[in-house]
């Protein structure tokens, strides 16, 4: 009697991970040396300290809460358009996009983002921003570095926030480039989030134990999350879906934490792997109300911040 070899079950592709868990996270890192060439040659335009703040005075003189992050012809990664091939040009990059997407998948947007030591940030801002959900340092930053996202901790959101009325097409591209540990304010993000579908800022969370949230949405809905931390090396590359909770905690290192973010939409194509997604998520797949933290001029109205203590 011939015996039968046992199958070796196949990995789960990338869609089935997204189903899953709401992100994929790449196997490998993008190329690690032309992610530190383009970290050098980010930092040798700015210095990432005190000076890129403006002083109170100056702040309380005209306060703008809005228009402050990067924009076409205002993007430090304008002038370095070469040096992202790394990224966009990766074939397991692109292979994955494209499973999602549909080979026809659209930057939406990309920019610098990068996480503030809390060493540089002037003691008066510090005594503002405390305990805010949202701290986009970019009304504070002198009007010509405005061409980067700079935080100091985000909570749990959705980066459908930004979007009111938009259905979930797309995703959100997340590349580190030099290593990050638990104290270089690493995503935190949380398994599974996005099957709820959109909720507004900020969400209804409860710990449940050391890793472990319960998160419910605004339709009465409950689920279990389990929460993961994003550390890696250079070139470290992750994906998720625009309904899947992350945030991270302020920079606690004595260095700022640098990385590109992309926002990457589907094509014309109709059959890809978002499909899949979306139809296994079980609340609303778009919202007109995004987010009930901000006061009329955009200035944070809340001093809510869960992240804080994940």
């Amino acid at each position: 009697m011939a015996l039968s070899a046992t199958a070796t079950p196949s990995p789960p592709s990338v869609t089935d991970t997204l189903v899953g868990t709401g992100a994929y996270l790449f196997d490998h890192p993008l190329d690690a040396a032309a992610a530190a060439d383009l970290l050098g040659k980010i930092r040798a335009q700015r210095s990432f300290d005190h000076r890129l703040f403006q002083d109170e005075a100056t702040f309380d003189a005209d306060p703008q809460f809005r228009g402050v992050n990067p924009r076409p012809g205002r993007n430090l990664l304008e002038q370095f358009e070469p040096d992202l091939a790394f990224v966009e040009q990766d074939p397991g990059l692109v292979a994955v996009l494209s499973e999602v997407l549909g080979p026809d998948y659209v930057v939406m947007d990309r920019k610098v983002v990068c996480g503030v030591p809390a060493r540089s940030i002037p003691g008066w801002l510090k005594a503002r921003i405390d305990g805010a959900p949202v701290n986009n340092l970019g009304p504070y930053v002198k009007p010509e570095y405005r061409d980067v996202t700079y935080f100091y901790g985000i909570d749990f959101h959705q980066d459908i926030i930004d979007y009111r009325d938009r259905e979930a097409d797309f995703v959100t591209l997340y590349v580190y480039l030099h290593p990050v540990q638990r104290i270089d304010a690493p995503l935190f993000l949380l398994e599974g989030s996005h099957r709820l579908g959109a909720t507004p800022f900020p969400h209804s969370l409860s710990r449940q134990g050391p890793d472990m949230w319960r998160y419910e949405s605004p339709d009465g809905q409950a689920i279990d999350v389990r929460q993961t931390v994003l550390t890696g090396e250079a070139g470290f590359a992750a994906i998720w879906h625009p309904f899947t909770l992350h945030g991270t905690q302020p920079d606690a290192a004595d260095h700022e934490r640098i990385s590109l973010r992309y926002l990457v939409g589907r094509g014309s194509m109709t059959a890809n792997g978002m499909d899949a997604v979306n139809s296994s998520i079980r609340g609303p797949l778009s919202l007109a109300t995004t987010r009930v933290d901000l006061a009329e001029n955009g200035a944070a109205r809340l001093r809510v911040n869960i992240v804080r203590d994940a």
